[in-house]
């Protein structure tokens, strides 16, 4: 079906997104539903649902790299990365129908009011569209987290109940004074949406093979029985404007067969990810806009921001059940809005945050998780060694059961320097400059993470684990939240977009996507990105 699809472009389009993510699947039904005609513009595949348990089995396998579960690398995802931290690009993001939705964990929260103290618009703007993109994605969720902002009705489902793991976690954390709440999660705890309840594969980073978790497929499908029209394998090259600079005309993407075809349409939208979409404005450059399209302010590609992980490990003298849950449960954001502040419990409880020195700036934003999936599978373990028989057993008697660890991420702050650019002495598959990440983690980032294993390991103390691993200030790495590179503002001067999600520099260009995050937080970005997108699709309707 692939190979035989019509990719010429339609000859009338209200709207022509770029991108079938989470962004361009839900912006595309809304705008396919209420009449508009609507043109999607996707770099990767469609992949067949039906290949999801062969996906998975890819992924368990140990003579399978990662990379190729979803088809990533190769010429077409060529990158490259500077600077003193070295920035694993393809392994973050999945091109394709879907996008990185295809192999994302599903972890769904709202921002905090203190998270948008620096933007253009404040909670209470989003906090409407919030609850449509918690509908739209199937949330699981309980009212239950002290530390959460107001919300306007329950979750779609309830919450997935704590594991046999949280409750190892739990009679610490309460003689410690930490406060355990549930996690929403964007799968099913009950059937939802033709979709089915969650079934326990275990595996839904990289792959769900039930449905249960949400995918973006699942809002291109929909899209495309209200009229869209969603066109695969179609990596847009860059985009034209008009004679006056403030309009854009089309959007000239390449097909399999060597053709290049030039989309145009009344309104754009730009919906794939913090990375590709300022190449793409980059790539874009002209006589009137020869620093990148809708770069007059230069800040297309800067302050690019991630998270980062930080976690503790070890073993414990009892079951816990490891690998039994494929996701997370139960988290704890006492530490998110105040970091430094300690607590008072039965045993002594979390000291406040002290500097290591005078210089040593305090710590940013924490969220704090306890882990469903610490230690080795079985299946994998036993997939990857060199025993057979009763020598196998006796290594998984000894290696699997009592893992157990505590994860968290801790967020960036906005520095110029972080920025993608382009690499013109490296190509990809159609001759472009590649984009080529330059990121460092600073001071303040690193004050974040010591924290954060300040905290993991005196529960993990309280526990009586056997610690064995610590992932903090000098050994971590990203979570792939890709977000700050065209950044929000009510300045044309500093910022690409304004609070409408449109850009300053042209009338009929609107980014929904995380690069517009004037702040990066510390919680996973895909509910404000859905409900960014839900607001940028408001707004571009409003002009048509």
């Amino acid at each position: 079906m692939t190979e035989t699809a019509d990719r010429t472009p339609s000859e009338r389009a209200d709207v022509c997104i770029v991108g079938a993510g989470p962004a361009g699947a839900l912006s595309a039904h809304r705008l396919a539903r209420r009449g508009y005609d609507v043109v999607v513009l996707e770099a990767g595949e469609r992949f067949d649902f039906e290949d999801r348990k062969a996906r998975m089995e890819r992924d368990i396998r140990p003579g399978h790299g990662p990379l190729s579960v979803w088809e990533m690398g190769g010429p077409r995802d060529r990158f490259s990365s500077e600077g003193e931290w070295f920035y694993p690009l393809n392994a973050a993001r999945v091109k394709g129908v879907g996008g990185t939705t295809l192999h994302w964990q599903g972890m769904v929260m709202r921002l905090h009011e203190t998270d948008f103290h620096s933007w253009p618009i404040e909670y209470s703007d989003l906090r409407p569209y919030y609850a449509r993109a918690e509908e739209a994605l199937g949330v699981a969720g309980a009212d239950d987290n002290p530390y959460a902002p107001p919300r306007e009705r329950p979750f779609p489902m309830p919450a997935f109940p704590p594991s046999h793991s949280d409750s190892i976690f739990a009679e610490a954390c309460e003689d410690l004074g930490v406060t355990m709440h549930s996690v929403p999660n964007a799968r099913n705890s009950e059937a939802y949406d033709d979709r089915s309840a969650c079934v326990g594969y275990g595996t839904c980073k990289p792959v769900c093979p039930s449905g249960a978790k949400y995918t973006a497929d699942h809002h291109v499908e929909k899209a495309e029985s209200e009229g869209a029209r969603v066109i695969d394998q179609a990596p847009v090259q860059r985009l034209e404007h008009d004679d006056s600079g403030e309009r854009v005309t089309a959007a000239v993407y390449a097909t399999p067969d060597g053709a290049t075809h030039r989309q145009e349409a009344r309104e754009f939208v730009l919906a794939a990810g913090g990375v590709e979409i300022p190449r793409l404005l980059l790539l874009s450059e002209s006589s009137q806009y020869p620093d990148g399209l809708a770069n007059s302010s230069g800040a297309v590609g800067r302050y690019f921001m991630d998270h980062l992980f930080a976690g503790v490990g070890g073993t414990v003298d009892r079951e816990t059940r490891q690998n039994h849950v494929g996701f997370i449960t139960s988290e704890c954001h006492q530490f998110y809005d105040d970091p430094t502040r300690g607590t008072e419990g039965s045993d002594g409880g979390i000291p406040e945050w002290t500097a290591e020195d005078g210089s040593e700036p305090a710590p940013d934003s924490i969220k704090l998780e306890f882990l469903n999936y610490a230690g080795p599978s079985p299946v994998e373990m036993a997939l990857s060694g060199d025993e057979w028989g009763d020598d196998l057993l006796d290594t998984l008697r000894e290696g699997y059961g009592n893992s157990i660890a505590m994860g968290g991420l801790v967020g960036q702050r906005p520095r110029k320097e972080n920025c993608i650019t382009l690499d013109s002495s490296t190509t990809d598959d159609h001759g472009n400059p590649v984009p080529e990440i330059h990121w460092r983690v600073d001071d303040r980032t690193k004050a974040s993470l010591r924290r954060a294993n300040e905290i993991q390991r005196a529960v993990m103390d309280e526990l009586g684990a056997d610690v064995s691993w610590t992932v903090g200030p000098e050994n971590t790495g990203p979570a792939f939240h890709h977000m700050g590179t065209t950044r929000m503002g009510t300045d044309p001067a500093e910022s690409v977009v304004n609070p409408r999600l449109r850009t300053h520099d042209l009338r009929n260009l609107a980014i929904a996507s995380s690069s517009v995050f004037r702040t990066s937080g510390a919680l996973n970005p895909t509910l404000t990105i859905a409900a960014l997108a839900l607001k940028a699709t408001d707004h571009v309707e409003e002009r048509l």
